[in-house]
């Protein structure tokens, strides 16, 4: 029996079970030298950086370097705290370690850069670094390379904003070839609407649909769209308002593509013939946007990078985006006008759209993202403050200055009463704005139509369903059911669908409208 116990004593375990056991003790192992090895490195790294340090070439040297804490009970990271917060103070023990610009620019760009110039300071007995000299130029490299990161993302930035704001080759071409045609075909240069149909365009039985634009290949799509539709396209008038530069183009386009059994009229600013008084009002805010333009790319300031960016917007100091505070003086003769952005897509007839009530205020539109929930209105979607600048005391001390957590309505698929609008302050409220902010240096909100139009039509917008009007699709991708069932779909934001970074996924959506048999679109490879 005895020999029998010894033997299986002394029997080797198990292989699984040994595997298993080392297996086990190499995630402690692993954990508890990961966190000791760092005050060990760094320690020593004090130590070897400092003036009077010498070479240490054992293991015993080092013990003695680092002190007994190291080595025996106690917690050594209290001394290791101290040691820090003494290199981190300056020479006077005042304050951090100040480091100037010029350090900054001679500091080495990369870890490598600074271990080997921290190495060859150490080898040199002349010039020994000391553990706050190394902390210097740590903090000197940490802040070269924040400095070339906000260059580098800066840099990025401008090149999205480039191609958001871009012309397609594509769509130049058009817009060439059809100016060249317009000279040299006497059809390009037809009436329109043709004069037997010109009678629709005052009369008020008809739906009216405006659109200022310069992109002949978008405002076609919003047309294409609309036609495609609606229930009885017969009862569509367009009317499109353009500049002098694009109206011979976007005259032969649809010159040449007639849109019957619907009617369509394009308009330069040009042609607009009106009486002093109104003259004398449009002008008024071309002349603030010429001198608001100006002035933003003038201005510099805290964030003169930015302003320089954002001035490279067209859109931002776009004379047809302003104008559409214009519509009354655009239509006189019509009361009442469904005004589309060029970036958006129609999916649903439009008639229920046109026959709201909008209940004596002038603009029907959808609300951003709003939700009652036991009685409190929540904002989904952006406020007031998102655009205006409440912190300035101009709009603080404003009638807004309460109101800044308010939901935004949404712009680019709006219905306006324009009798309801010719009885209002709209028009000048908006100019006045204009001017205050570009006399407040820009500092009431970001260039643009949108912010000077929310104080405009305050307390003047009627609340329509959110399922006509989805927007942002240039800025992200929306849940497929609110795609499906939305009456407008509108690619507000930088990723136009006519450009390369357009979503994929709702490009599609777009070019389904386009024409790609169409010679001129063949002519210029406008490709799918």
């Amino acid at each position: 029996m005895h020999l029998c116990f010894t033997a299986e004593v002394m029997k080797p375990k198990d292989r699984t079970t040994a595997r298993r056991y080392s297996y086990r003790s190499v995630l402690p192992t692993v954990l508890v030298a990961g966190v000791l090895l760092p005050f060990f490195f760094i320690r020593a790294a004090f130590l070897a950086l400092d003036a009077g340090a010498s070479f240490c070439p054992s293991i015993g040297c080092l013990r003695w370097k680092l002190g007994p804490r190291f080595f025996r009970a106690g917690d050594p990271s209290m001394e290791l705290v101290k040691e820090l917060r003494m290199a981190f103070m300056d020479e006077n023990g005042m304050g951090p370690v100040v480091v100037d610009q010029k350090a900054v620019d001679s500091a080495p760009d990369t870890l490598e850069g600074l271990i080997a110039e921290m190495a060859a300071s150490t080898s040199n007995y002349n010039q020994n670094m000391d553990v706050r000299a190394f902390i210097r130029k740590t903090k000197a490299m940490l802040m070269k390379m924040e400095q070339n990161m906000k260059s580098s993302k800066l840099q990025g930035l401008i090149y999205r904003h480039l191609a958001s704001i871009g012309i397609p080759k594509s769509m130049h071409c058009l817009t060439l070839l059809l100016a060249e045609e317009y000279t040299i075909n006497s059809l390009a240069r037809s009436s329109l609407p043709p004069p037997e149909y010109a009678s629709r365009l005052t009369d008020g039985s008809y739906i009216h649909i405006a659109l200022l634009s310069d992109n002949i290949l978008a405002a076609s799509v919003v047309i294409s769209s609309t036609l495609t539709s609606s229930a009885n396209p017969e009862n569509l008038v367009f009317h499109i308002v353009t500049d002098k530069k694009t109206y011979s183009a976007m005259h032969c386009w649809f010159a040449l593509n007639p849109i019957f059994p619907a009617v369509v009229e394009v308009k330069g600013l040009h042609q607009f013939d009106w009486p002093a008084d109104v003259n004398a009002l449009v002008m008024e805010t071309i002349e603030e946007i010429h001198w608001s333009s100006l002035a933003h790319h003038q201005y510099s300031g805290a964030n003169e990078e930015y302003k320089r960016l954002e001035a490279l917007n067209p859109s931002a100091f776009s004379l047809l985006n302003y104008l559409r505070i214009h519509l009354p003086e655009l239509f006189p003769k019509l009361n009442k006008v469904i005004f589309l952005d060029d970036d958006v897509v129609v999916q649903q007839d439009l008639q229920s759209l046109w026959d709201l009530d909008l209940n004596g205020h002038v603009n029907g539109a959808v609300i951003a993202g709003e939700v009652v929930d036991d009685g409190y209105h929540h904002c989904m979607g952006k406020k007031y403050e998102d655009y205006l600048n409440f912190s300035n005391p101009i709009l603080s001390s404003s009638t807004l200055g309460s109101e800044k957590q308010k939901c935004a309505w949404l712009s680019g698929m709006n219905v306006f009463d324009l009798q309801a609008w010719k009885r209002s302050n709209i028009t000048r409220t908006y100019q006045q704005w204009l001017k205050q902010n570009r006399e407040s240096g820009f500092h009431l909100w970001r260039a643009g139509p949108r912010p000077p139009g929310l104080i405009a039509f305050n307390g003047q917008v009627h609340q329509i369903d959110p399922s006509w009007h989805l927007s942002g699709l240039g800025r992200r991708m929306p849940e497929l059911e609110l795609l499906q069932t939305s009456a407008v779909i509108h690619f507000s934001g930088p990723r136009k669908p006519w450009l390369e970074i357009g979503f994929p996924e709702l490009r599609s959506l777009w070019q389904r409208h386009i024409n790609y048999s169409n010679e001129f679109v063949r002519s210029c490879r406008v490709r799918e």
